[in-house]
């Protein structure tokens, strides 16, 4: 397994090796001793699966978990196509603001892991676009926000072939980063290391 680090402080990219034959073929998106030897520290206990099914254009998040309790994930794309997102939404980060797209298929089996008190966002690039993740804590939506993924001045890549982005109304009236920051919303980078330490033991 190939790994990446990203332009978010604490964020990496895997490509796991991929074993095609006559029958189909054989991937393991996730492997424990290559994840601890790129990122670290090994993967939180996992508490919860997630899984989605998205039609062409949809466009999920910004999303984020209030920190504490903050969560981290781990994402693969089993079917259609995603253009998976990660922003550096805490505060007093060195990469606050920053983002990497990344291409999720079923071709290379790219993976993502997402840091405590990051934000997701994903673009489906063709409809039946499955995600699959595993989450560091259950999800409660008293702690669950998000940002707009149209933020201008965030200027995410979302394709303006796909039209008219597809938004759910949460997302469709989330706020800009600078407003979320200047309204306090935002977790710290100091908070969301000290949450991610805790679920690794140290």
């Amino acid at each position: 397994m190939k790994a990446r680090e990203l332009a978010v402080a604490g964020a990496y990219e895997f490509i796991p090796e991929i074993f095609p034959d006559d029958r189909g073929l054989f991937v393991s998106p996730f492997q424990h001793a290559a994840f601890e030897a790129a990122a670290g520290h090994p993967l939180f206990p996992v508490r919860q699966t997630n899984h989605s099914r998205s039609r062409r254009g949809v466009v999920r998040g910004i999303h984020y978990t209030v920190t504490p309790p903050g969560t981290a994930k781990y994402v693969y794309c089993p079917q259609g196509r995603s253009l998976d997102i990660i922003v550096d939404v805490r505060t007093g980060s060195p990469t606050y603001g920053r983002w990497e797209a990344v291409l999720l298929d079923p071709r290379d089996f790219r993976c993502m892991y997402f840091p405590v008190g990051v934000g997701h966002a994903f673009v489906a690039l063709e409809d039946d676009t499955v995600m699959s993740y595993m989450l560091s804590q259950e999800y409660m939506p008293e702690y669950e926000l998000a940002l707009s993924a149209l933020d201008p001045e965030l200027g995410l890549p979302v394709p303006e072939e796909l039209g008219e982005p597809i938004l759910s109304p949460r997302d469709g009236a989330a706020p800009t980063l600078e407003e979320a920051r200047r309204a306090g919303l935002l977790p710290s980078y100091a908070a969301s290391v000290e949450v991610e330490r805790a679920l690794w033991g140290r």
